[in-house]
């Protein structure tokens, strides 16, 4: 039996019904810093700790990141949006990114999370490349984190909307209902 060719439109769907958290991974770029959003960030080990981002190959971060470089991990706030969208690809030209510098990687304040990871390991996927990267610094902040769902942002919630999510002290995501 053939397969059939998955559809471009249909897998991103699909996969859009994958709640995710969002971060910017940056690095220093001459004196500035260069940043991209990024969904497509996991944990890979504990020992060595590992985590992974995937990078287009048309990002131009992409063209700046190499076995042995550095690169930081911004796990965005609720209320940094803005940022995601800026470092998505629709720059915002008045935006003031809150950069802060840590071991001479720049990170955005306010994140709920920072990481910063030498990259250890590079494997091609398709259009992208995932770079593996060892861990050499954490810090965990305050707050919650920014959501990605369906093509949209949202957030978590303290709302309890159930017994069991009582007694487990789980909240909800709290987003707008995709279209079917």
């Amino acid at each position: 039996m053939e397969q059939q060719p998955i559809d471009p439109a249909l897998f991103r769907k699909t996969l859009g019904r994958f709640a995710t958290g969002v971060t910017v991974i940056s690095i220093p770029h001459g004196e500035q810093a260069h940043g991209m959003t990024a969904n497509a960030f996991l944990s890979v080990s504990l020992d060595p700790p590992l985590v992974l981002i995937s990078v287009g190959h048309r990002a131009q971060m992409h063209a700046l990141l190499a076995p042995g470089d550095r690169y930081g991990v911004s796990i965005l706030s609720e209320d940094q949006e803005l940022l995601s969208r800026h470092f998505g690809g629709r720059p915002v030209d008045w935006l003031d990114v809150p950069f802060m510098w840590e071991q001479g990687m720049p990170l955005i304040r306010g994140a709920v999370a920072h990481l910063i990871a030498r990259v250890v390991d590079v494997h091609p996927a398709g259009d992208h490349t995932l770079f593996i990267g060892q861990v050499e610094y954490l810090h965990a902040g305050e707050g919650y984190p920014l959501l990605f769902f369906g093509g949209a942002y949202g957030q978590l919630t303290d709302r309890r909307e159930s017994h069991v999510a009582e007694t487990l002290g789980f909240g909800f995501i709290d987003m707008p209902k995709p279209p079917r």
